[in-house]
């Protein structure tokens, strides 16, 4: 199988930066979110439609950013 719809784009989430990347493998499609700094995934999902792969990941990716501790520097 050869992934189809294939997107990618960068948006802001709970303060950070993060990579979006969503593709359809077979009937399914999958969302994965990354920070663009280090380039570490954080989330994944997986969906009927590309909406809804994309809305699980981005809940998912906003509460996780949402426990994140930062430091002042």
């Amino acid at each position: 199988m050869k992934p189809e719809d294939y997107s990618r784009r960068q948006e802001e989430l709970a303060g950070w930066a993060v990579t979006i990347e969503t593709y359809k493998l077979g009937d399914v499609y999958h969302c994965t979110i990354a920070n663009v700094d280090p380039g570490a995934r954080f989330a994944r999902a997986d969906g009927a439609t590309k909406a809804e792969a994309e809305s699980r990941a981005i809940e998912k990716a906003t509460r996780y950013l949402g426990q994140t501790r930062t430091f002042p520097v």
